[in-house]
């Protein structure tokens, strides 16, 4: 983390960990950080803070098909209030795709279905300016990651 991160950060009060992050605060924060360098140290700072992967999450059940890295999403459903909610866990052996599944965790973590499949996880990059910095396998990569966890949304919800 750079020290232009962290003043920002503490400016406007958004926790170091990601799990408290909501997309709202890290589109705000990249948004501040201009740099593109930078930005691409933020999004790998960000997914050093997911908790860690249980080894035996590692499975091909989790692994997410069509992605360069090495990609595993666990998903598990909880109720609260009535509501099915779905939390996530997930992993990669590349340090920028793990950044990505911090973004996209922070926009669906503990979502209900519904929510997660009004949201639009690829607009979001857009506006933060990473989809026109990713490679083709990376973008493939976090089409893929988006469908999985919009199809376990679906599955969740019938």
């Amino acid at each position: 983390i750079t020290q232009e991160m962290l003043d920002f950060c503490a400016e406007h009060n958004i926790a170091s960990v990601v799990e408290v992050i909501g997309g709202d605060d890290i589109t705000q924060a990249y948004d501040n950080v201009v740099n593109s360098k930078v930005r691409y140290r933020y999004v790998i700072e960000l997914g050093r803070q997911l908790p860690q992967f249980p080894e035996e999450f590692r499975n091909d059940e989790n692994k997410v098909r069509g992605c360069a890295s090495q990609v595993w999403i666990a998903t598990r459903s909880t109720e609260e209030n009535g509501q099915t909610r779905l939390h996530f866990e997930g992993d990669s052996d590349a340090h920028i795709v793990r950044g990505l599944i911090a973004i996209v965790f922070a926009l669906y973590q503990d979502a209900t279905p519904s929510e997660i499949l009004q949201g639009d996880a690829q607009a979001v990059f857009t506006e933060l300016g990473l989809a026109e910095h990713l490679t083709q396998q990376r973008s493939n990569g976090l089409a893929s990651m988006i469908a999985r966890i919009r199809n376990d949304a679906t599955v969740a919800a019938n």
